[in-house]
């Protein structure tokens, strides 16, 4: 079956979404566990076909590394995946065109339920996970430690996590205590998780020292029961970086 492209109609964006969905060959009628795997920034549903992660998944299920799964990758825009306004609009931001909406709500209430609808899913949180790169990474991060009752794995993955309240951050949020409400350190220091498993990764190089973030969340998130894991790993914020380690992320999730 490969990858394919479906289509949501989005009652909270008012608009159509794209997602490209990964469905391993000669699976196509057993249930599944699936992992929702966000984009950058600029990136947009055809990040799987572009990292090549259907063929990587393809290789590992076949030498028996991984056991098969579902991989989702929505369309989320330039949105940072958090609910930022009541109805869907574009503005100008510091990097281009920042999109506001109610992309949490989007994902969590439309997205889930049309990929248990459509696909054979195994549908619990211990066969559902999330993760993403970079601002994708800093979503699946904010997502899923508010919501680990819906996923039991969370990758961040040179996840674009401040430290601090940026002036780039203000396209994207009202005021700095909006920005708290979905930063992943804050959220991280308010919970307690138990049967969570995190997965926390940057390049040693990355212009933005994310990982100075990533280190910060393995700390809070070890003292507060997750299953954490970091890593610092040659490279920088780019996709190179992510395809270095792309084989890394799959034994991670192992459907």
């Amino acid at each position: 079956m490969g990858l394919i492209t479906e289509k949501v109609e989005s009652r909270f964006l008012g608009k159509m979404m794209n997602l490209s969905v990964y469905c391993p060959d000669g699976y196509e009628k057993t249930a599944l566990p699936v992992l929702f795997f966000l984009h950058g920034r600029t990136g947009d549903e055809r990040m799987l076909q572009q990292l090549g992660m259907d063929a990587a998944a393809d290789a590992l299920i076949k030498a028996g590394e991984i056991k098969p799964l579902r991989i989702v990758c929505p369309n989320l825009d330039n949105s940072r995946g958090i609910n930022s306004a009541e109805h869907y609009r574009e503005l100008r931001g510091k990097h281009g065109v920042v999109h506001k909406g109610r992309y949490e709500d989007y994902l969590l209430d439309e997205l889930i339920p049309f990929v248990d609808s459509t696909f054979p899913t195994i549908r619990d949180r211990s066969a559902r996970y999330i993760g993403g790169i970079s601002s994708g990474g800093y979503t699946a991060l904010s997502i899923g430690l508010r919501h680990s009752e819906l996923f039991s794995k969370l990758g961040g993955h040179m996840p674009a996590v401040d430290l601090s309240y940026a002036e780039e951050d203000e396209c994207y949020f009202e005021d700095e205590a909006m920005w708290l409400q979905y930063d992943p350190v804050s959220i991280a220091r308010q919970h307690a998780f138990e049967k969570l498993q995190v997965f926390l990764d940057d390049g040693k190089d990355d212009e933005g020292q994310f990982y100075r973030a990533c280190e910060k969340l393995f700390g809070i998130l070890q003292r507060n029961g997750a299953d954490v894991q970091v890593h610092l790993f040659a490279g920088r914020h780019n996709g190179e970086y992510v395809l270095s380690n792309l084989n890394t992320y799959l034994r991670f999730y192992n459907g």
